[in-house]
């Protein structure tokens, strides 16, 4: 680390230990289907039950609070979609502007266009009639996932990469949609691929299904609307109408023909995304939800720009998301399970009891909130949530552990690139100085290579956007100017 990069002081052992320790970690990634439990991808990381409520203390006892390595945070009052105005953290840490972007763009060529064997996770795949094809590989499992196409497409779009963006949708339309109206799982993603473009699992994970959505609204803003599959703003409206009101559809599903019946990507009683439209599941677990799943920053555009019918239920979830946030999350770690009841109650899945701990997809609900606060600024608990989450982790110490129960008790040995990105990306939302360690923390590190590349560095990716301001809000033009200003450069 450079010091004389630092405007404020800095006099914390914990702070230099942050940067003796920023080499990735690589052990981050995610599942999120009843076939795969997301704790089995890791080397050592199988977790015990889950905790069956949130009361209790952290088990690590709190070190000496450090000195600060800057003033208190001071989330803007109002959202950056009205104001057009998006908080460079890295920059308002002392980081020249030019470094930051070439950091940016050097996290884009390794993980996008860098060496296949070690560094990449986009890889080409042919053309057809739409153009070229590509997609973004879990390189750990060998499959390729719904989510990590939907964040490829976001990151494309962010970065204006329009061949990227095209490339990973002509792949998605081409293999992991269902086109046939009688298949269960019509107009969603198969969530599990393998690169010949054969299905795994041919059930959606909805938080795929939601960032498809908001980026081809991006896209169509950025862009404009092409013919056919890169009709952006037509593809996306069809999209959204199916997450809401698609009725259910009974059928076959994946190789061993199971019979089920597959419903709408939301509960429409409780205003909120499903961890599975799979009724099947229903029956061993409940309709439940995901906490990471909940994005109510996009639910407030899709109010917008959705189909006019549903606006009203999208800026409700957007509240419901806010209230579950608060209910979900343990009142003293701020940390929340991978797996939740639509109470916020913690969900033990029959399959792996360990969902209803904090692990890897529970990393990216604090990047939800966050977002969400930094956007519109519509609910002061947020920052409430960043701080109780940011003190946590401080009180772990630099190198702290990927997965912990509720009470906040480790329960793997390994770190995660994916969650200081995701930790950094709290700051948003935060107000105490504590955050700004995490800030640097992210900055210090680089994109990651070898084996688990795939999770970590799209959340890394994600959360140099995030914290240099360059994840914006992409508008339609004819927008009025202080909101067509958050999709500009």
């Amino acid at each position: 680390m450079n010091l004389r990069m630092i405007k404020f002081p800095v006099a914390s052992s914990w702070f230099a230990l942050t940067v003796i320790a920023c080499a990735p970690s690589n052990q981050g990634t995610q599942v999120g289907s009843p076939g795969q439990a997301s704790a089995t991808d890791q080397p050592g990381s199988v977790a015990p039950g889950g905790s069956s409520n949130q009361s209790g203390a952290a088990q690590t006892a709190p070190a000496a609070e450090p000195a600060p390595l800057g003033p208190p945070l001071r989330p803007a009052a109002k959202g950056a979609y009205f104001t057009g105005e998006y908080r460079n953290l890295f920059a308002e840490l002392g980081h020249k502007p030019d470094e930051i972007d070439a950091k940016i763009a050097k996290a884009y060529a390794q993980l996008f266009h860098g060496d296949p064997k070690e560094e990449a996770v986009l890889f080409a795949a042919g053309k057809n009639a739409n153009g070229p094809k590509a997609y973004i590989m879990d390189i750990g499992n060998g499959d390729v996932r719904s989510e990590g196409m939907s964040y490829g497409m976001m990151i494309a779009v962010q970065v204006d990469r329009k061949d990227d963006f095209d490339a990973l949708w002509n792949w998605a339309k081409s293999h992991m949609v269902h086109a046939e109206p009688r298949h269960p799982g019509f107009g969603y993603f198969s969530w599990q691929m393998r690169p010949d473009g054969t299905a795994i699992d041919e059930n959606p994970a909805p938080d795929a299904e939601e960032y498809f959505a908001t980026a081809l609204l991006f896209a169509s803003h950025r862009w404009g609307n092409g013919k056919g599959i890169y009709d952006y703003r037509k593809e996306a409206m069809g999209l959204l109408d199916a997450m809401k009101n698609r009725k259910s559809i009974a059928g076959a599903v994946n190789a061993d023909k199971r019979k089920t019946t597959l419903v709408s990507l939301f509960n429409a009683e409780n205003k909120m995304v499903r961890f599975t439209p799979d009724t099947d599941n229903f029956s061993k677990n409940g309709d439940h939800t995901d906490p990471s799943y909940h994005l109510p920053a996009f639910y407030e555009l899709w109010a917008l720009w959705g189909p006019e019918a549903d606006r009203a239920f999208w800026a409700e979830a957007a509240k419901v998301s806010r209230d579950f946030f608060v209910k979900t999350t343990h009142p003293k770690t701020g940390l929340a399970p991978d797996y939740a009841n639509f109470d916020g109650t913690p969900k033990a899945a029959s399959w792996d009891a360990g969902t209803a701990n904090f692990r890897y997809d529970a990393f990216r609900t604090a990047m939800n909130w966050s977002v969400d606060a930094a956007w519109w600024a519509k609910d002061p608990r947020e920052t409430e949530l960043s701080d109780r989450l940011l003190a946590f982790f401080e009180a772990q110490g630099p190198k702290y552990k990927a997965n912990f129960t509720l009470e906040g008790k480790p329960i793997v040995e390994h770190d995660s690139l994916g969650l200081v990105s995701m930790n950094g990306v709290a700051a948003l939302a935060a107000t105490h100085p504590r955050a700004w360690r995490f800030v640097e923390d992210v900055y210090q590190r680089e994109a990651p290579t070898g084996k688990w590349r795939y999770y970590d560095g799209m959340l890394y990716t994600m959360s140099l956007l995030h914290l240099s301001g360059k994840f914006r809000v992409i508008a339609p033009p004819a927008q009025p100017a202080a909101t067509a200003a958050a999709g500009k450069r």
